[in-house]
């Protein structure tokens, strides 16, 4: 308890940078007392800064501290079925250095996959002239589902990969401590410190790339099920003996919006249509946003055709978990944009019962930077927070 409230606070002061002890307790609904220890502790470990007092109309000014930015590095990692992309930030969150990186068909062994990902670390820290020992740790998020504690990616049916011990073969090459979740957990805190979600007490974060999931934020903090298996959405079943998934079923609602489903979509309407790139998702999607922009009839009826199968499939989650707001989150939903954001808009309004749809925001990310390279960050953040908790001495 005491690590969660402290990695609470620090991302309160990291969100509203420079701030108050009395803010940040009538922000985390902590006693004063309490987050006075828990400042006195982060500024101990260098985390923070103490940066003067504010203005005051009378009595005693405040003290405000700031995150101190230069205290240390973190780096995110964003394994996706068709790339590698990681970045380098300080403290405060901010981008220093970026890595991507490809992944062509067919290289996705999980050796492949390591040595990728070690390069790109390796990289981001020469490019933003860091010294090791600056680096607190890494975050990586693979996509499946991913066992927390034990570092192993269990299951990622794209790739057909089963208990791959990922963090293990990571740390044959990687010298810094990792800490590996998905992109649905990732996206959903990224969201919940600087974007859509952010202030609200129950969001859903709609991944959209080649794999279709949502993360939750529920009760104003991140849900993950008894087995960190939360928001597989894309999992559940759209159309009854539709079309078949890598998980094995049938119709399953990532067969429909997902990278390829979209491209599926395309090629069952014009087969022949310039706009498909069969061996490259990024090229189709690129295009396929290019053209519906420009009013090209069949792009537009592809982007019509998906956001009805998406609109549907949120219109469940709308109706299921009542949130305050719907992210279109991801390669994708960054891709199609406007257009396919008032689709969607519609197609919720014609499924969702009236009451909770009334409640419901549906936006797009407005989290600049990559938003699972920026979540997995986050995780390092945590982990090295709890790091400093079992150390028996502090720095």
């Amino acid at each position: 308890m005491r690590t969660a409230n402290r990695y609470e606070v620090l991302r309160q002061i990291i969100a509203e940078s420079p701030t108050s002890r009395q803010e940040l307790a009538a922000a985390t609904g902590l006693s004063l007392a309490t987050v006075a220890t828990l400042v006195a502790e982060l500024l101990d470990l260098r985390l923070i800064t103490e940066v003067g007092f504010e203005d005051s109309a009378g009595g005693r000014p405040r003290g405000l501290v700031a995150v101190h930015a230069e205290g240390g590095a973190l780096i995110g990692v964003d394994i996706a079925e068709t790339y590698v992309r990681v970045e380098l930030f300080d403290l405060a969150l901010t981008v220093l250095a970026r890595a991507a990186e490809d992944m062509r068909p067919g290289e996705n062994r999980p050796e492949q996959v390591v040595a990728q990902v070690a390069a790109a670390v390796d990289a981001v820290v020469a490019r933003a002239g860091l010294e090791s020992a600056r680096v607190l740790g890494v975050g990586v998020s693979v996509p499946g589902q991913v066992d927390r504690d034990s570092g192993v990616a269990q299951y990622a049916p794209n790739w057909d990969w089963h208990d791959v011990p990922l963090l293990g073969l990571l740390a044959e090459r990687i010298g810094y401590p990792l800490y590996l979740d998905n992109p649905l957990r990732a996206c959903a805190v990224a969201e919940l410190w600087f974007g859509a979600a952010r202030g609200r007490g129950d969001a859903v974060v709609v991944n959209l790339g080649t794999g279709v999931g949502a993360g939750l934020v529920l009760g104003g903090g991140l849900h993950r099920g008894v087995s960190n298996s939360a928001g597989e959405w894309g999992h559940t079943t759209l159309v009854l003996d539709g079309r078949l998934c890598h998980c094995g079923n049938h119709g399953c609602v990532e067969t429909y919006v997902g990278a390829p489903g979209i491209m599926q979509n395309l090629r069952e309407l014009s087969p022949r249509s310039p706009l498909l790139h069969p061996e490259d998702q990024t090229a189709t999607i690129a295009a396929l946003a290019r053209a519906a922009t420009e009013g090209d009839p069949v792009a537009v009826k592809v982007v019509c055709d998906t956001a009805r199968y998406l609109g549907a499939g949120i219109a469940d989650l709308v109706n299921l978990l009542n949130p305050e707001v719907v992210v279109l989150s991801s390669w994708v939903a960054a891709a199609l944009g406007e257009p396919l954001l008032a689709e969607v808009r519609e197609a919720v309004a014609r499924h969702a019962l009236r009451r909770p749809h009334a409640a419901t925001e549906i936006v797009l990310s407005p989290v600049p930077t990559d938003p699972v390279c920026l979540g997995a960050a986050t995780f390092a953040l945590e982990g090295a927070l709890q790091a400093v908790h079992h150390r028996p001495g502090r720095r």
